[in-house]
């Protein structure tokens, strides 16, 4: 019989694995994105530069995610990592309620920024290629239905969920949080400044977003509600648009 390592060496390589689950699920979406993009256009499915082919890329994108994570769960043999469950009436209500949360913290937290003059910079997904409203409009069902499950699927179940089987809940959730915001740097445009404060901004909401999973025990809760707070903001893009 085979005996645990150490704690400290155990640690160390829980985190090089929940590493590696961030840096497998990028490769794998890298991978499948552009090329499968390009044939769609080059076979006349999507127009090029179109509201349809940004939207469609974004589903590729997470496809790639939502197939890495089964794939890590697979080569690691840790299926109880990503712990789902049908939402009680107590969970919808933390969906509902953690989404206007995390809304209502990122403009407190922009406004406060903003009272010391320092700003954020913009996550290019909030940037329409086509036509706004509707490209708005499309994200909000994607930002509910596959934006925040998948995501939280990686960064809350296979990332936190590994990490807690080798740390306490608060240095596990901080630990998820961090790589969750460090991932959405590359995506952001501005200064470095600008930039590193929107990813801050970020580690905080991942961390709200970590204590749901910590508490319900069931990856759909922190799922939707990061759904909810993304629908929100494309509700509020949407809105301004028309």
């Amino acid at each position: 019989m085979s005996e645990s390592p150490p704690e400290p060496v155990n640690r160390i390589l829980r985190v090089a694995s929940a590493a590696f689950a961030v840096v497998f699920a990028l490769l794998v979406a890298s991978a499948v994105t552009e090329p499968v993009a390009q044939a769609a256009v080059s076979l006349g499915l999507v127009g090029a530069e179109t509201t349809g082919l940004q939207v469609f890329r974004t589903l590729l994108q997470f496809a790639g995610f939502l197939a890495a994570v089964v794939g890590y769960l697979a080569i690691t043999d840790q299926w109880g990592l990503v712990r789902l469950s049908r939402p009680t009436p107590r969970d919808a209500g933390l969906v509902v309620g953690g989404g206007i949360a995390l809304f209502a913290f990122q403009y407190g937290a922009l406004f406060a920024l903003g009272q010391v003059g320092l700003t954020t910079g913009q996550n290019q997904a909030v940037v329409p290629a086509g036509d706004p409203a509707t490209y708005y409009l499309a994200m909000i069902a994607v930002s509910l239905f596959v934006v925040g499950p998948v995501e939280e699927a990686l960064f809350r179940g296979a990332v936190q969920g590994g990490l807690r089987r080798a740390f306490d809940a608060a240095p596990a959730i901080l630990l998820a949080s961090l790589m969750f915001g460090l991932v959405h740097y590359p995506s952001v445009s501005g200064t470095p400044g600008q930039r590193w404060a929107y990813v801050a901004v970020v580690v905080v909401l991942g961390a709200v977003l970590g204590l749901l999973y910590e508490r319900t025990g069931n990856v759909l809760v922190p799922g939707l509600a990061h759904g909810v707070y993304n629908a929100v903001i494309y509700v509020v893009l949407l809105a301004q648009s028309i």
